[in-house]
């Protein structure tokens, strides 16, 4: 493809104006929005309004006459528009490991008899690591590491929880969501889904898939900011059964009443835990206006393009240098990320980042490339191959300078 063609793609994209929503350094092609989103500038505009205004001259009376308080189910609301569910099924606090804690407890305990939790060894490290601090806390349950091909046939009647992220963090790998869900509950087995690399990247269909149980973080392409809280999906029908073991003050029926016995708010509130972190949770707030009126098919139908043109660019580099394509070629199986693996990926990616076309490297050897297509163009994916290939032909990434591993990959 020529790259009038390709800019003829960007003339006709329907979310192009969307770009200008962003604050995007000049010269720097960004393909890591799934591991931190750019900024949205109406995010400068609302940190200002709250630090000076609302902090700086409202001071503690926020709360109410801003709304602070409501602001954990206010900012979940919109969030659960783009995940297929409703209002009241998303709230937002803590980060995603705390989160997995907590709904994670709360579907065992729905799921009395049984002692497995069912997860693929490759999910990310932190669902990982909460599961097995929760099998050690209760001293009854095991947690059952098996590959993707594996998961149906693992699927017995010891299974209480089925644990999954639906897009694979490392090679972009998408599970088939409402036939892993549909399947775990014939067994008996309730479902816990990680939305990290789906919320804000193409439609979620929570409700539609009949999904018990979900968490998600708000910094990837929700592009909340760095360290922005994360949310938590419970259905309407186990809300009331859903108990919270995290017992803060802000889950309480009555926080304000301060009486010394705990009782669990009736929605879900009941699974937040302490004060809500106002900054970010502002910041978010904001961040999340720009995916107003915004149709996620069509956001779906630009990352598949992008994507496609991305991996189309790359054959003949993939075939010279020995990049291999880790992520699936078929769309059904494909978040909004392509990676691929190559045994000096992070000296590569390094020179690459230097050159402005900034991604991201993942152990042993992934090359991580992440699309947003909220502000992501198509000739962007040209000049970022392009890039590519110049760091790859004049031998830059062999520099010392990029062999030395940074703290952050």
């Amino acid at each position: 493809m020529t790259l009038a063609e390709i800019k003829s793609l960007d003339q006709a994209d329907p979310l192009a104006a969307k770009r200008e929503e962003f604050l995007l350094p000049e010269g720097v092609i960004y393909l890591d929005g799934n591991s931190l989103g750019a900024l949205p500038k109406r995010v400068v505009a609302r940190m200002a309004q709250v630090i000076q205004q609302e902090w700086g001259q409202s001071l503690i009376k926020s709360w109410n006459t801003h709304g602070w308080i409501d602001l954990p189910q206010r900012v979940g609301a919109r969030i659960a528009r783009l995940v297929g569910a409703e209002p009241d099924e998303v709230v937002v606090a803590d980060s995603t490991s705390v989160n997995l804690f907590k709904v994670l407890l709360a579907a065992l305990e729905l799921r009395p008899g049984r002692r497995a939790i069912l997860s693929d060894i490759a999910n990310f490290p932190t669902d990982l690591y909460i599961a097995q601090g929760i099998t050690e806390l209760l001293k009854r349950h095991e947690l059952r590491l098996v590959s993707k091909e594996e998961i149906d046939k693992s699927l017995d009647e010891e299974v209480a929880v089925l644990l999954l992220t639906e897009v694979d963090y490392r090679t972009g790998y998408r599970y088939e969501m409402a036939h892993l869900t549909r399947l775990a509950q014939q067994k008996g087995a309730l479902v816990v889904w990680d939305l990290a690399h789906s919320a804000g990247a193409f439609p979620v269909h929570l409700n539609q898939a009949q999904v018990d149980f979900a968490v998600g973080c708000g910094y990837k392409y929700l592009n909340g900011g760095p360290g922005a809280p994360a949310f938590l999906f419970v259905a309407r029908r186990h809300q009331a059964a859903t108990r919270p073991f995290l017992t803060g003050w802000m889950g309480h029926a009555d926080p304000f009443a301060f009486s010394p016995e705990y009782i669990p708010a009736e929605d879900l509130r009941r699974l937040t835990v302490g004060t809500p972190a106002i900054l970010s949770l502002s910041a978010l707030e904001a961040a999340l206006e720009v995916f107003e009126g915004v149709d996620m098919a069509l956001v779906r139908q630009k990352s598949l393009q992008l994507t496609d043109l991305f991996i189309q660019l790359m054959e003949p580099l993939a075939a010279r240098y020995g990049f291999q394509l880790a992520t699936p070629l078929e769309h059904a199986r494909r978040g909004s990320q392509v990676s691929y693996r190559h045994p000096e990926g992070y000296a590569i990616m390094q020179a690459l980042i230097a050159q402005g076309v900034v991604g991201d490297f993942r152990a042993p050897d992934i090359l991580r490339f992440g699309f947003a297509p909220l502000y992501l163009r198509f000739e962007d994916v040209y000049q970022a191959v392009h890039r590519l290939a110049q760091v790859m032909q004049s031998g830059l990434w062999r520099e010392a300078r990029f062999q030395e591993r940074a703290k952050v990959t």
